[in-house]
């Protein structure tokens, strides 16, 4: 892992390695197995940051299961989101009566995930429940419960492993913070 990286001139440095990530990862699929051992519920990934979660947490995953993905925006090229969350690509699965869960890079102020909930909740599922792999719990805006959470982190902005900076970066196997 890099002791330092610069991009966009602004330096970061190393904050959760690739080894703590992949571990998290199996110990999350475990317990989401386990809680939905006979069930055959629907990942719906968040575009584009989950990406690369999604992706090794489903190969973990031991159940049977479907996968789709929203696609939102509420940053754009900056370090804070705009407050501003916009649907770029919706559903193609029944959510009805089936068993949901969000799987998110990070939850930062909770407006993405407040907007899903309430796009999801229309449709009726069985269950909702929210799987992310970094929650920032002192920048949520109202409260908000996150059923499976990999990292509880501060309100420092995070690149690596599906986050980007500008949309760079999301290549890095593990995560860096902005160094202030």
């Amino acid at each position: 892992m890099a002791k330092t990286l610069r991009v966009n001139g602004d330096r970061f440095v190393p904050m959760i390695t690739e080894r703590r990530i992949k571990t998290k990862i199996k110990e999350l699929a475990q317990r989401i197995s386990k809680d939905y051992k006979g069930k055959v519920p629907v990942f719906i990934g968040i575009l584009n940051g989950s990406f690369i979660f999604f992706a090794d947490l489903i190969r973990e995953v031991t159940i049977e299961c479907e996968i789709d993905f929203l696609k939102l925006s509420s940053y754009g090229d900056a370090k804070i989101s705009s407050g501003n969350v916009k649907m770029l690509k919706e559903l193609n699965c029944q959510v009805e009566g089936r068993d949901i869960i969000i799987v998110e890079d990070v939850v930062d102020s909770g407006l993405s995930m407040e907007y899903i909930m309430e796009i999801i909740m229309k449709q009726n599922p069985a269950s909702f429940r929210i799987v992310t792999l970094l929650y920032k719990k002192e920048a949520v805006k109202s409260p908000l419960h996150i059923d499976y959470v990999g990292f509880i982190i501060p309100r420092d902005f995070v690149i690596g492993y599906g986050l980007d900076y500008a949309q760079r970066m999301r290549n890095l196997k593990a995560i860096y913070r902005l160094k202030t």
